[in-house]
């Protein structure tokens, strides 16, 4: 007598890109949360405010620079890899979601330009009045860079967040983090000039992108190609 046996189906391995994915898919908010915790002025200060205390401050101000690079880099990719996890079942949420993601993260660049220019002033010792109006506004662009970065990024990944519900992507726990992470960060930047608040803020939103990560390892190959 024979025993029958059964063939097993061979395990599967994320394949590299999932592995990309998912390692860098954190980075970006987190990047942005140590930033968000370490830049030497307030969002809410004056130009002469910023001036004054990143003279004060410039290994900070340095440090803002390369941490919002990381964060132009990483943010992008990071959400469209979200996007993939949430589109089947969210198809209309995630377009808006990327649609107010996408440009608003792009802007970002700008944005981090004219922290690195204000440095570059001050190392300089150039008339910190100039400066000031420098970092006021060197062009029309820059105020509409930020008007999309702050648009697209608060109510973009408050729309991811809720795809990320609605697809049931990740656990409850990292969505309703995703979703709460932009609206507290306001709060944090705009209303109380909080940095250590402004920290956990992001951070929650780099909680909900590493469960996302998680997921995409979960993944088989197959699907993750699809």
């Amino acid at each position: 007598m024979t025993a029958a046996t059964t063939a097993r189906p061979a395990p599967t391995r994320p394949l590299a890109s999932q592995w990309l994915a998912a390692v860098l898919l954190p980075v970006g908010p987190a990047a942005i949360a140590v930033l968000r915790l370490i830049v030497p002025y307030n969002t809410t200060d004056d130009a002469d405010t910023v001036v004054r205390k990143v003279t004060a401050d410039p290994a900070a101000q340095s440090l803002v620079v390369w941490l919002g690079f990381v964060g132009m880099l990483t943010l992008v990719p990071a959400v469209l890899w979200v996007a993939r996890l949430t589109r089947p079942a969210a198809p209309r949420t995630t377009a808006a979601a990327l649609l107010l993601l996408i440009p608003g993260y792009l802007a970002l660049g700008l944005l981090v330009s004219g922290d690195a220019g204000l440095l570059f002033g001050v190392r300089e010792h150039l008339d910190p009045t100039v400066l000031a109006r420098l970092f006021d506004g060197v062009h029309p662009t820059t105020a509409v860079a930020g008007g999309l970065f702050v648009v697209g990024h608060v109510a973009g990944t408050v729309l991811l967040g809720l795809a990320l519900w609605r697809a049931r992507a990740v656990p409850r726990w990292a969505a309703a983090l995703t979703t709460l992470a932009q609206p507290l960060h306001v709060v944090a930047a705009l209303v109380l000039a909080n940095h250590p608040l402004d920290l956990a803020a992001w951070a929650m939103n780099a909680a909900g992108f590493a469960a996302a990560a998680l997921t995409i390892l979960r993944q088989s190959p197959d699907h993750w190609k699809e």
